[in-house]
């Protein structure tokens, strides 16, 4: 069966994930792709409809209909809608679909992680030499400074390759030049000399001489992003944060951007979002709020004696 494009909805999906696979993409989260695209097929096939261009938004608004059972949490279903989004995209621009239908955002109603406040970050570092030996401490310290300087989230953190932390010879200062493993983005953050140094030698206490944090660099990179989740909680609540969470720490490094007035389109660089619409939807309050501020400096250039003869007519 031929279509004017040639391909089915089965061999873009194919096509797509190879796509995906070869930016880098951590297999857990390819799986994901794999296993939701997969769902998305069978639902197209049940309704005959066996070529992209023949995706419909009426497809896609019932096929999501269905997700409340998969699919509990909002932020899940989010998700899933991203990853669906990025495939019809795929298609898109391999021109086989015309037009990609617009689905209405997911209204995510678990309550956002949030940045911390100086006070808390410095309590978050106090504590670490309470809780871990010497060189446990050390290398605790050493993630907990660069996930918040850095703005990686914890998997890309702790499985962040040595060679990927790179001398940039003509800023004179170190960089982190990675891949996201949740999207395949690149990242290049510049981090401060003291921060660069302490991972240095967090590293030479890594037993494994690839990575920087995953200490055997063997089995499922997950098991490692687990044990330091596990590590990182226990700190959060030592420092009397018992709900405080590793996501915090890039919070606080994108907020601590927009507050500086760096524009939401380049912290949306910065974190890897795949689309600067994940940035606004989590970071939007703070961008507004750096919006005020600006408004609020443009507003104060007025008082000028000029304007001030005019505002007593």
């Amino acid at each position: 069966m031929e279509e004017l494009s040639g391909k089915t909805i089965e061999r873009a999906i194919e096509l797509f994930l190879s796509d995906k696979g070869s930016q880098g993409i951590d297999s857990d989260v390819l799986k994901k792709y794999d296993r939701e695209l997969m769902r998305f097929r069978q639902f197209m096939e049940k309704r005959s409809k066996l070529f992209p261009r023949e995706i419909a938004l009426d497809d896609l608004t019932e096929f999501r209909a269905g997700w409340l059972h998969l699919y509990p949490s909002s932020t899940t279903r989010s998700k899933v809608q991203e990853r669906l989004r990025a495939f019809l995209r795929y298609c898109y621009e391999s021109q086989l679909v015309d037009r990609v239908p617009k689905l209405s955002p997911i209204k995510v109603d678990e309550p956002p992680t949030l940045p911390l406040t100086n006070k808390q970050y410095t309590k978050l570092l106090q504590v670490i030499r309470d809780e871990f030996t010497d060189d446990k401490a050390t290398r605790a310290h050493a993630l907990v400074r660069l996930m918040r300087f850095s703005g990686l989230a914890i998997r890309d953190a702790v499985t962040l390759e040595r060679e990927e932390m790179k001398w940039d010879n003509e800023a004179k200062l170190h960089r982190v030049v990675t891949n996201r493993q949740k999207t395949g983005t690149h990242v290049s953050v510049p981090i401060p000399q003291d921060v660069a140094a302490e991972v240095i030698v967090a590293m030479k206490l890594n037993e494994n001489p690839k990575y920087a944090f995953w200490n055997t660099g063997t089995g499922k990179p997950q098991t490692a992003v687990t044990n330091w989740q596990h590590d990182l909680r226990q700190i959060f609540r030592t420092a009397g944060m018992e709900d405080g969470h590793p996501h915090q720490l890039r919070d606080t490094f994108a907020v601590g951007l927009l507050e500086q007035g760096v524009p939401l389109e380049e912290v949306s660089k910065l974190l890897g979002h795949e689309s600067i619409k994940t940035t606004e939807r989590f970071y939007a309050k703070w961008a507004k709020a750096r919006q005020d501020r600006l408004d609020s400096l443009v507003v104060a250039t007025w008082v000028t004696p000029e304007h001030g003869a005019k505002a007593g007519h």
